[in-house]
């Protein structure tokens, strides 16, 4: 990003390994202007933000009043008098907008993933409020209680809204390589081979690798399995900055960096342009698991072990069940047409009933909508011998199952056939959100730290379902469920849902 790859010129990268010769690669011209992104996202969202505001605001303002005149009273308070509502909502607007920013909100370390800057929209609109009500109390001016209800929760929607359109906008400009910091990898090759990886599967997170820079790495090398060119050793950092146009290091590992090499890179960056990001040997860990504290100069990075505590689990208990059994009563119509269909349309049960693992390890009985011919189970050994779903060593999927009934092939590509597991959720065998239910013959082939996905309850849906389901590998599955087991919050089993209920109504095949 930045430049224009057809127009650009040539600089040599120099290496201190001496397998090769010198290599060039291409380079933007000096003249040539680099855009901040940063910047300009940061300006576009203030815009769509204040935007947002004169409307809320003066909108609910024209609801609760109308058109005409209206002040706000303040008797025996710091000031005598009355204020016109429309002096009092500029006001609001002015100093929400000043909130906002207060807050970074539109800080580019948390634009564009997680849940940071939705969760700081919030805070910051409701301790305002909350200094609001504080100020009038203490001062007497009699605010129109409506309209301060009305503006509260109506802003912070149509904000978070806002955001999550702009997001959207820029995850799809992400996936092309624009809108993202420009990443060069310093540390181990082994490192830098696994944090490419990782960066390159979530190009949404804003991390667009343009080259690495490895001990002894020579110019005419790749980072294995991608594309992306080593620049050099470590000490062709400085060159490698320069013709890559990288603004952000990440240094994947310290293994084979000298004692003072950290620092020294820190040092040779531009202030405010170029940033350092240190990547740290642990994986899987959220955010609130981690803190960390300087001590005698040194940044120590703490990392909270995972707790399971029962208020956690009396909550999520809670939530469940509400939600469950508000679902079933709502889809109610949808469960006996669906019944009907499937005993309509092949011979039979509605239901099919399956063992599966639960929590602590124990087995349970699991409800789905039957998709299949009723003697499915009978023909599965034969097409395990058939076609194994390639990369799951543990699962089997077909994409083409002969046994699912036409019904079937239309329930699954909508994941109806798994709304009767509201009823387990109900029972209390499984949860709304978690791990996904294995077979007892899966658990047989499990390594000892996969069981720690029994330490809560499985769910209908789970981050594995949401993020790539069939398509990953076994690995990848186990990595999803034990990292959302460790990492549980009740903000994620939402946007889980979120985006399940999104999954669902795509085309394809999302069969859990």
């Amino acid at each position: 990003m930045g430049y224009d790859r057809g127009a650009a010129s040539t600089v040599t990268a120099e290496s201190t390994d001496d397998r090769g010769p010198e290599r060039t690669v291409p380079v933007a011209r000096r003249d040539e202007p680099v855009e901040n992104w940063r910047r300009i996202y940061a300006r576009r969202l203030w815009m769509s933000d204040l935007l947002v505001l004169v409307w809320v605001v003066f909108g609910t303002q024209i609801a609760w009043f109308g058109f005409g005149a209206a002040d706000l009273a303040i008797e025996g308070g710091l000031v005598d008098g009355e204020v016109s509502y429309w002096a009092a909502s500029t006001a609001l607007i002015i100093v929400w907008m000043l909130a906002l920013s207060l807050a970074d909100t539109r800080d580019h370390r948390v634009i564009g993933a997680g849940s940071a800057e939705y969760a700081r929209i919030a805070r910051s609109s409701v301790t305002l409020f909350g200094v609001i009500a504080i100020i009038a109390f203490l001062t007497q001016i009699e605010v129109a209680r409506g309209f301060l209800l009305l503006s509260l929760p109506l802003g912070i929607l149509i904000l978070l809204f806002e955001r999550w359109l702009w997001r959207h906008w820029l995850i799809a400009k992400r996936s092309s390589g624009a809108y993202s910091a420009r990443v060069l990898l310093v540390g181990s090759r082994r490192s830098v081979v696994d944090i490419a990886n990782e960066l390159l599967r979530t190009p949404s997170a804003g991390y667009h690798v343009v080259g690495a820079c490895v001990p002894g790495g020579a110019v005419a090398d790749t980072i294995e399995g991608t594309g992306i060119p080593i620049m050099g050793s470590i000490s062709a950092l400085p060159t490698a900055l320069e013709v890559s146009k990288a603004d952000t290091v990440v240094v994947t590992s310290t293994d084979e960096l000298p004692a003072d090499k950290v620092k020294q890179i820190s040092w040779g960056l531009e202030a405010g342009r170029q940033h350092l990001v240190l990547a740290p040997g642990i994986a899987d860990i959220a955010g609130p698991r981690i803190s960390s504290r300087p001590v005698a100069g040194l940044p120590l990075l703490h990392v909270e072990t995972p707790r399971f505590s029962g208020g956690q689990r009396v909550l999520k208990r809670i939530v469940d069940v509400v939600a469950a059994v508000v679902g079933v009563i709502l889809i109610s119509p949808v469960l006996a047409f669906l019944a009907l269909s499937i005993r309509l349309s092949s011979p039979g049960p509605v239901f099919f009933r399956q063992q599966r693992i639960g929590h602590g390890g124990r087995e349970f009985t699991m409800l789905k909508f039957r998709s299949m011919v009723v003697d499915a189970e009978a023909r599965l050994a034969a097409l395990m011998d058939q076609e194994r779903d390639a990369g799951n060593a543990v699962l089997f999927k077909m994409k083409h199952d002969p046994r699912v009934t036409p019904i079937g092939r239309i329930m699954r590509r909508l994941s109806l056939d798994e709304l009767p597991q509201l009823f387990n959720v109900i029972g209390g065998s499984m949860s709304l959100v978690g791990p996904r239910p294995p077979l007892p013959r899966e658990v047989e082939l499990y390594a000892d730290h996969v069981h720690r996905r029994f330490l809560v309850k499985p769910g209908i849906t789970g981050l594995w379902q949401v993020s790539g389901r069939s398509s990953l590998s076994w690995e990848e599955s186990v990595r999803l469920d034990l990292s959302y087991v460790e990492n549980w919050t009740l903000v994620g089993d939402v946007v889980i849902l979120f985006k399940t209920a999104r999954a669902a109504l795509l085309p394809g095949d999302t069969a859990f």
